[in-house]
């Protein structure tokens, strides 16, 4: 039997990414186990055999997994009657900041958008698991210090931070004149980016419409200006940012 026939009984049937390592472990017998360098020429032979379908083998950054081109998602989401829950944009800038500019504190990110994250945004992220404190600054407080994490990689097809669009990308989405329509956020160049590399469909990202983007293309990450000027949607008195929660380590969980 073909390897790569094993290796992909095993990525359909796992339903989510595998590591070589874990392809690896397919294989108990220590003769017949096949070599890193083996795993990835069948990953590649699978990779051209799925050229022409509407499936795909992509590496993101827990391992390799089976998915649906993107391109086929407005089929497939007829799959699913209910409705996704959609994010706020404040929720979804918060992310493409961590995201960029990580390791990064609760007062950082704030600096850089010029207006205060709730707890509650920072709380979803962790219970996403789409981010997660990584240690806190050596500084008085000690504030937590916020990082994206590896189920971050997987949801947005990322197989590397390095895989993020460059910043300069922002700018360039940056409307010239004050009439023309309002630029993409940093969170809207990576939901383009996994428009384009979907596992599944499109809207298994919920996204809001554009009109609740905020413009922050114009963000530049050398001076932090841009943010400031943009104005914060209203937050409820419960999810506003007590002191004690960046001075604590680990509080905003």
């Amino acid at each position: 039997m073909e390897l790569k026939h094993i290796l992909e009984a095993a990525l359909l049937a796992a339903g989510r990414p595998l590591s070589l390592d874990q392809l690896q472990k397919l294989f108990p017998e220590e003769g017949a186990r096949p070599d890193k360098a083996r795993l990835r020429e069948a990953l590649a032979e699978l990779e051209a055999d799925y050229r022409d379908r509407a499936i795909e083998l992509r590496e993101v950054g827990s391992g390799w997994r089976i998915q649906v081109r993107s391109r086929f998602s407005p089929w497939v989401n007829r799959l699913w009657e209910e409705k996704p829950p959609r994010y706020s944009r404040a929720l979804l800038e918060t992310l493409a900041i961590i995201a960029y500019r990580q390791p990064i504190t609760r007062g950082e990110i704030e600096e850089i958008r010029g207006v205060s994250v709730s707890t509650q945004i920072l709380r979803t992220l962790q219970e996403r698991e789409w981010v997660r404190i990584v240690g806190h600054r050596d500084v008085p407080g000690r504030p937590a210090l916020y990082a994206t994490t590896r189920q971050f990689l997987d949801y947005f097809n990322l197989k590397s931070l390095d895989d993020l669009p460059p910043l300069q990308a922002l700018r360039d989405l940056e409307p010239e004149t004050p009439g023309e329509a309002e630029a993409p956020p940093a969170a809207e160049v990576i939901r383009l980016h996994r428009l384009d590399n979907d596992p599944q469909a499109i809207d298994l990202l919920p996204m809001p419409d554009d009109s609740e983007f905020i413009a922050v293309a114009a963000w530049d990450p050398d001076d932090g200006e841009g943010l400031a000027e943009v104005p914060e949607p209203n937050v409820p008195e419960d999810e506003a940012p007590r002191a004690e929660d960046e001075a604590a380590p680990g509080s905003a969980t």
